[in-house]
């Protein structure tokens, strides 16, 4: 019998380049400035595959993730282990017609231990998913101005 899997995502357009919102991802130690339930993150390596890094969510303990793919300016995805489970990230940006950028992020939650990390994380994730990305698009047309 396979894994559960639990996911969510939110998206938003914003009239910023790829590469401006890019550059906002790049500053791992900023996150919390457009992520409001982002406590704490740095990055201990540059902005690559392979790279590790350590995140703390607000009322959360800090969590250690790993950069999984990284395609500057278009997308990057990163995970988490979790106790018999894992918390993966995925972000993605596409160029809108016209000029502008559409944010899309993804969450993911599988293992053995899913229904219980969906509940314990993945509601507060969930939650605060949409107002982030909102959040990031609007740091990104701030930053393009």
């Amino acid at each position: 019998m396979p894994a559960a899997s639990w996911s969510t995502e939110a998206s938003a357009v914003t009239a910023a380049a790829p590469e401006n919102v890019w550059a906002l991802y790049e500053q791992v130690s900023a996150w919390k400035s457009w992520d409001h339930e982002v406590e704490s993150s740095q990055l201990d390596g540059p902005f690559q595959a392979g790279s590790t890094g350590v995140l703390k969510p607000k009322g959360g303990p800090a969590s250690k993730f790993l950069l999984t793919a990284v395609e500057p300016a278009r997308r990057f995805a990163d995970v988490t282990r979790l106790p018999l489970a894992r918390l993966a990230f995925e972000h993605t940006l596409t160029p809108v017609e016209g000029g502008g950028t559409r944010i899309h992020h993804r969450v993911t939650i599988d293992g053995p231990l899913t229904f219980l990390f969906s509940r314990v994380i993945g509601r507060k994730i969930a939650a605060g998913l949409p107002r982030a990305v909102q959040s990031l698009a609007h740091a990104a047309r701030d930053r393009a101005a």
